[in-house]
């Protein structure tokens, strides 16, 4: 990481720039799957611990974002989407990120030791570690397969939320796990299609510059076809149901269409409507997973009212 591209920073930066280290729209979504995880899981928590435990991981994955803005201040600085964050615009020092990256980390961890158990708690140890080092010091700028392999990172939180909730790891817990890991690089890499430019200029080994955006398209054909069966299998475990099994095939012939006309594309049609396909594919694969959690939520209120819509199998 090189000082020398990031702005002074300034003297009263305000609160507001210290809530951007901590990535909220990215932390959002880590929130909700994760509290989804929490809430589908088997057994009852008290509701005070319950939410308490969410927050905890809340704060796990904005200590994991201010890690992350700490070590790439140098390439967020260079790219049009990254430069106006608070380390590389000077509004904080990278210094100070880092200082709030370690004691929200330390402090989230052991928190949710106390609200939960500590396996949750090493779990979430395990996530900002794998986020902060492994993705970002290491996979991030080595390899073009740093979406498919720090896709891990994103993955985890619904995991520590069934953890948190039932001390233990099950099927249905890798299974949500799976569904986010193998939604990631598709969703990823649709960004990357219309970005490339950043990346390129940034050194970053995304797929798009190592591999160019022809092998791009067919991986994201290729990982969109392996996700289907992980995001329809949920529905025949015991967090799934008719209405998610309704949904999860909607939306996986949906993501697959978008997925397909993406391989179809030529760069230089792409190039003339300023990639309009690839930007909807990237909001659609948003809107694919907060749908499939939100079904399984509705699946989970079923359940705890004994509805019953129709007899459902459960082969997991």
């Amino acid at each position: 990481m090189t000082e020398a591209t990031i702005k002074t920073t300034s003297d009263q930066p305000d609160f507001g720039n210290y809530v951007s280290l901590l990535k909220p729209r990215v932390m959002s979504l880590v929130v909700f799957t994760a509290a989804v995880g929490l809430i589908v899981a088997p057994g009852s928590m008290n509701i005070v611990l319950a939410f308490a435990s969410v927050l905890f991981i809340a704060l796990g994955a904005g200590a994991s974002g201010s890690l992350n803005m700490w070590w790439d201040a140098d390439i967020d600085s260079i790219m049009k989407r990254t430069q106006g964050r608070p380390v590389p615009s000077g509004k904080v020092s990278a210094n100070n990120a880092m200082l709030v990256g370690l004691w929200m980390s330390v402090l989230s961890v052991g928190m949710l030791g106390l609200a939960s158990n500590w396996f949750a708690a090493g779990l979430l140890a395990f996530t900002i570690f794998f986020y902060a080092v492994v993705y970002s010091m290491w996979l991030k700028r080595s390899t073009p397969q740093n979406i498919v392999i720090g896709g891990a990172a994103g993955a985890f939180p619904p995991m520590v939320g069934w953890v948190a909730a039932s001390g233990s790891i099950s099927y249905e817990a890798i299974g949500m796990f799976m569904l986010i890991f193998m939604w990631t690089p598709p969703h990823f890499w649709a960004l990357a299609l219309f970005m490339n430019e950043d990346y390129s200029k940034a050194g970053i080994p995304m797929l798009t510059v190592t591999h160019g955006k022809r092998s791009t398209r067919n991986h994201i054909l290729t990982y969109t076809i392996l996700l289907t069966p992980f995001s329809v299998g949920l529905a025949f475990t015991s967090i799934g149901g008719p209405v998610y099994f309704v949904l999860s095939i909607i939306l996986s012939l949906l993501f697959l269409l978008g997925a397909f006309k993406l391989f179809k594309r030529e760069e230089k049609i792409a190039i003339e409507d300023n990639y309009l396909e690839e930007r909807k594919v990237f909001k659609f694969s948003l809107f694919y997973l907060f749908l499939l959690f939100t079904a399984l939520l509705i699946e989970a209120s079923f359940r705890s009212y004994d509805v019953r819509l129709i007899a459902w199998p459960q082969v997991f």
